[in-house]
């Protein structure tokens, strides 16, 4: 059975991104929820800084390490990071982390976007938690690093509280099934977390779930939906959702980003890093801001 992912223009509710009943009760059914044209240009705009800023440090320590002739600074942000690691290793480009979570200004302003953020509101309620496991990924043509077997979010964090963990998947450029868009496997977020291992194949040690083990049965009925979305759209899901993305055949960065959102009453996840409080309708003096961040802070200080 195939479940027809909704696409919809998010509809507003008390904000640009807020959603609709329908949208909710697909998301609960479902397990995710497809947005189209979420974002514009000028929302990107913060984390494509940030991500340049990135590929152009990195651009430099592989010309000093005389790992590249040139450094392409000419290039499009869709094919810079592609040119530098052309014909180069997956050893190579897992120098520089499969994917990155820097504390730059342009992270901060993405994640507090109040289209992002009214969309999570309809989902948990107003008291907002900017998770500490946030990522920006590129996704390099021919490297195997790129492809993320199947998993469940909730496999990096096993002992937390976290329920439900609503991550946002945003492409910064149109991802589809060339460039290795992402696949869903719907209600699946029914189930507590499922055996896993850790995958060889690419060498990123990533989870991949023991799609054999007997709490899927019942899901085997089910087929995975692919989801082709453009630059700015959004996918959100529960952290117990099963989901991968495969390689990118293309001849471009398939970039993008996910987002984590939970309810302030849940663990705050300290060992994977700091998160912020980014909305709070009971306590919103303490809604932290970029130079809260920018300290490792999790709530405002004056």
């Amino acid at each position: 059975m195939s479940i027809e992912p909704i696409y919809a223009t998010s509809q507003a509710k008390n904000g640009a991104g807020g959603l609709s009943c329908e949208q909710v009760e697909f998301y609960s059914q479902e397990g995710y929820l497809v947005l189209r044209n979420l974002l514009n240009e000028g929302d990107m705009e913060p984390i494509k800084t940030a991500l340049s800023d990135k590929v152009e440090e990195i651009a430099r320590e592989m010309m000093k390490a005389g790992k590249l002739s040139e450094p392409f600074e000419s290039d499009r942000f869709e094919t810079r990071l592609a040119r530098m690691f052309e014909g180069k290793s997956d050893a190579d480009f897992l120098e520089f982390g499969r994917s990155w979570r820097d504390r730059h200004p342009g992270y901060f302003h993405f994640m507090s976007n109040p289209k992002i953020i009214d969309a999570v509101e309809s989902l948990i309620g107003a008291e907002i938690f900017a998770n500490p496991v946030y990522n920006a990924r590129p996704k390099v043509p021919k490297v195997a690093a790129g492809a993320v077997p199947w998993h469940q979010d909730r496999s990096y964090w096993p002992g937390a509280n976290a329920n439900p963990v609503i991550t946002v998947w945003i492409p910064l450029v149109d991802a589809d099934e060339v460039n290795g868009c992402l696949k869903i496997w719907p209600r699946t977020h029914n189930t507590e977390l499922v055996q896993h291992h850790h995958e060889a194949l690419t060498g990123t040690a990533y989870t991949e779930v023991d799609t054999e083990d007997a709490s899927l049965i019942q899901y085997k009925k089910i087929s995975p939906v692919t989801l082709p979305i453009k630059a700015g759209g959004a996918i959100l899901f529960n952290d117990r959702c099963i989901h991968m993305s495969t390689p990118n055949n293309s001849n471009h960065v398939r970039w993008s980003v996910d987002l984590r959102y939970q309810p302030t009453d849940q663990d705050p996840m300290t060992e994977h890093g700091v998160g912020f409080l980014c909305r709070s309708a009971a306590h919103p003096t303490r809604v932290a801001d970029v130079d809260d961040w920018l300290a490792f802070r999790a709530e405002h200080h004056s």
